[in-house]
């Protein structure tokens, strides 16, 4: 089960934010295009930011609490699955303070 590790706590993020979407309303994934054109381009920078850290040496992961996929370069599933959950995760919970503090979005 330790090799679940990462991915489990990516999984409680999710189930803590998850929740916000239908009982609030903030309506993150009805705007999914708006969702991925913000996620997207921020998890590639850190991608290859890892993959720059890895190959330099100064970053590694334990593959006992990785799921032990691993993409060329040394990146693990887990590593890029936590460069699109907590950023999904924060947006949920920004817009949930938002909705709840009746604050308009740009857009709107």
């Amino acid at each position: 089960m330790r090799h679940l590790a990462y991915v489990l706590v990516l999984a409680g993020c999710l189930g803590a934010a998850l929740w916000l979407e239908p009982v609030l309303r903030v309506n993150v994934f009805r705007r999914w295009r708006r969702l991925v054109l913000t996620v997207v381009p921020v998890a590639v920078v850190f991608v290859l930011w890892d993959l720059g850290a890895i190959a330099a040496g100064h970053w590694h992961f334990d593959p006992a609490q990785t799921t032990g996929v691993v993409f060329p370069g040394g990146l693990p599933l887990d590593e890029v699955l936590f460069f699109l959950v907590v950023p999904v995760c924060a947006i949920l919970g920004f817009e949930a303070v938002r909705a709840v503090l009746r604050k308009p979005a740009g857009d709107e």
